[in-house]
């Protein structure tokens, strides 16, 4: 909850999201389910009210396979 509004990051059964830093570029790969579940968190991250700055940590073990990298989801509207 941020500001009094609240969003909710929902997963899909079976998601599997993996991040590998390859120096220059960064990888997302996931199946079908992973990337059902990314493209929600972006929607739920886009919706209007949510306030500028708020954002959502994935890290290994917290949404991510092992040996990934972490990744932040965050709403930035300033140009």
């Amino acid at each position: 909850m941020t500001d009094g509004t609240t969003r909710v990051f929902t997963w899909e059964a079976g998601a599997r999201i993996d991040v590998r830093n390859l120096g220059g570029e960064i990888v997302i790969e996931a199946n079908a389910a992973g990337l059902k579940t990314l493209a929600g968190h972006l929607l739920t991250l886009a919706q209007d009210g949510t306030p500028n700055g708020a954002h959502l940590h994935l890290e290994e073990n917290n949404g991510l396979e092992e040996g990934s990298a972490s990744l932040v989801l965050e709403r930035c509207d300033d140009e």
